[in-house]
Parts: C-alpha cells; sequence; structure tokens
C-alpha cells in the first residue's frame, strides 16, 4: 500500500513439495530464549504478532497466583484445560461442565461463544442428532472457565470478564507483561477469537515468557506445565499436532495459536521457543517447531519435520517439508 514501509523479508521455513517440485512455501521468523535473557533469532523477531491461543498458559497464571486454583481445589485436568485449545470431545466438555459446577455456575456464564467442536466426528454427531454447539464447545472454554473461577474467589461479578477493563483481565494483562518483559501500554491490541483482548508481542517477548514457564523457581508456572505435559489430551485432542507432539516427546511442552504461532516449553533445560509463520499457515507452525527443536537435540522431533501430502485415495503425493 502507497506510503508503507514492506515488512522484512523472512526466511523460508517450509516448503510444500510435489512431484519434486516446490509447490507452496511459508516464511516465518524463530526466537528461542532462556530464563536468563540469552535470545538467539532466525527472521524478524522484533515485529509484534498476535500470540493468540499460544498465550494460554500465561493466561492461566492467575488462577494459581490469586488462590482460586487452591480455593477450589483444582487439580491437573483443570489446570491443563485453562491452557488448553481443546477440541470439543465429550472428554473436554464434561469436564469443563464439571468444573462450572464447582462454581456454582453453567454454560451460560461462558461468554466465549459456541462454535462446532474442532473434533470432526463429535461435529458430524451432534448434526446429525440435531443438536447444536453450546459455549462448553468453544476451544476455549476451560480457559473462561479459569477466568470464572477468579472472579468468583474474589468475589467480584462475573458478567463481562471478558473487557480489557474487569479486574480479572487486568490480572491477565499484569502476567502477560511480567512473563513478557514487555510494556502492554503502548503494545498493539484486539480481540482475540474468544473475545478476550489480544496483545501484540515481539517473538523473542514471547520465547522469553516460555523460557520463564519452564524456571523450576517459578511454583504457578511449574503447575501450568506440569498438568500440560500430564494431560496432551485434553490441552488439544486425539489427532491434533499439539496432543500427538507431546505424546511422542516427553519431557516437551507446546501449545499451537491461531495464524501460524507456536510456542514449545523444555522445562530440563529451562529454554522457551516461538515461532511465527508470516501468511498464518498452521500446517507450516508445526513443522517449524518440530524443525527448531530438532536443532535443540530433541531427537524425538525428527518424525515430524516432514509431513507426507495424501489425495483423497490416501496415496502420498507430496509433503510438507521443515527447510533446512
Amino acid at each position: 500500500m502507497s506510503g508503507q514501509s514492506p515488512l522484512p523479508l523472512n526466511p523460508v521455513l517450509v516448503e510444500l513439495r510435489r512431484g519434486g517440485t516446490v509447490e507452496s512455501f511459508h516464511r516465518g521468523a524463530v526466537a528461542v530464549a532462556t530464563i536468563g535473557g540469552w535470545v538467539d533469532t532466525l527472521g524478524d523477531c522484533a515485529r509484534p504478532v498476535y500470540p493468540r491461543s499460544a498465550l494460554k498458559p500465561i493466561q492461566a497464571l492467575p488462577l494459581l497466583e490469586s488462590g482460586a486454583a487452591a480455593a477450589f481445589g483444582l487439580g491437573a485436568e483443570e489446570l491443563a484445560l485453562a491452557a488448553a485449545s481443546h477440541s470439543g470431545t465429550a472428554l473436554h466438555t464434561e469436564r469443563v461442565a464439571a468444573w462450572l459446577n464447582r462454581l456454582g455456575l453453567d454454560e451460560s456464564a461462558l461468554e466465549c461463544g459456541a462454535h462446532p467442536p474442532v473434533d470432526g466426528e463429535t461435529a458430524v454427531r451432534m448434526a446429525a442428532a440435531g443438536r447444536a454447539p453450546s459455549p462448553l464447545h468453544n476451544n476455549c472454554s476451560g480457559k473462561h472457565t479459569g477466568f470464572l473461577t477468579i472472579a468468583r474467589h474474589l468475589g467480584i461479578p462475573t458478567a463481562g470478564y471478558i473487557r480489557r477493563d474487569h479486574p480479572v483481565q487486568a490480572l491477565v494483562e499484569t502476567a502477560i507483561s511480567e512473563m513478557c518483559g514487555c510494556d502492554l501500554v503502548a503494545a498493539p491490541c484486539g480481540t482475540d477469537g474468544c473475545g478476550i483482548p489480544v496483545f501484540g508481542l515481539p517473538l523473542t517477548g514471547l520465547a522469553t515468557a516460555m523460557a520463564k514457564l519452564a524456571d523450576p523457581r517459578h511454583l504457578a508456572a511449574k503447575a501450568i506445565v506440569g498438568a500440560m505435559e500430564a494431560h496432551p489430551d485434553l490441552v488439544a485432542g486425539p489427532g491434533r499436532a499439539c496432543t500427538e507432539m507431546m505424546a511422542r516427546m516427553p519431557g516437551i511442552v507446546l501449545k499451537g495459536g491461531a495464524e501460524g504461532v507456536y510456542v514449545a516449553i523444555l522445562p530440563s533445560r529451562c529454554l522457551g521457543v516461538a515461532v511465527k509463520i508470516d501468511d498464518g499457515a498452521g500446517r507450516a507452525a508445526e513443522v517449524a517447531i518440530a524443525a527448531t527443536l530438532l536443532r535443540l537435540g530433541v531427537e524425538a522431533a525428527a518424525q515430524f519435520v516432514s509431513v507426507p501430502t495424501l489425495n483423497v485415495a490416501g496415496l502420498v503425493v507430496g509433503e510438507t517439508k521443515a527447510v533446512a
């Protein structure tokens, strides 16, 4: 557009090949950080990006730090759901409904809105039965139930908990600022798909936040990360990349976000990783995060750096592959 400076051209991280030819390619950036502040980058990692759901482990911290989790006796399953982008299966919705019931609330208190389950089989069964999706099926319903838990514990109104000026979101904003080392007052601010504020952060700040989550001295972070590692099926769902990678890479915690964002937490090495694919392709973000982990010495990540492309008959006709 006239008058605007072009964005820096990031390196190609992932290619889709078909018949030996590059059919599509995806540019992006990668940041790796330690607790101590060391950061290594590839591409433009200073430009603000919206982390979207990749930020959920940070957004869940006030649930513990406020004392709400202890007050309502939450366990690892609830903490994993608070950081989840779940698939909306019965495994997820029944647990969220039970959690709401513990608060004396039901799904009508959720302000995230409703969408069909991410899990295709569940969505088909519901449609065949004439059942409309509820807010419980929203992939963010666990996170929102966490927000409601904080409000209940603090004795403040639950209505409007998604607004930036609500006390719950003020706690969340403080957690994001402290963990990312960013001043959010001047940061870009938009509205996420589930209605809460989302802030534009440099990829370096996002990677730094993930490194801080790996700090064993941070008890709230340790609880969230431990819950996600223990329950990868609740963080996403069967067949989802996030769940599959965590199940096959013990000791690594991963979380995807919309528009090509992915993060990883390596607790044993106190490292954090953040990836952003410029065109927003989730398929490329999954491969890029795996390739980064492989470069960091996580050998189990090798099985995810090349994903076969299948045609409608189930034949392999290409691959989505990380670029060396």
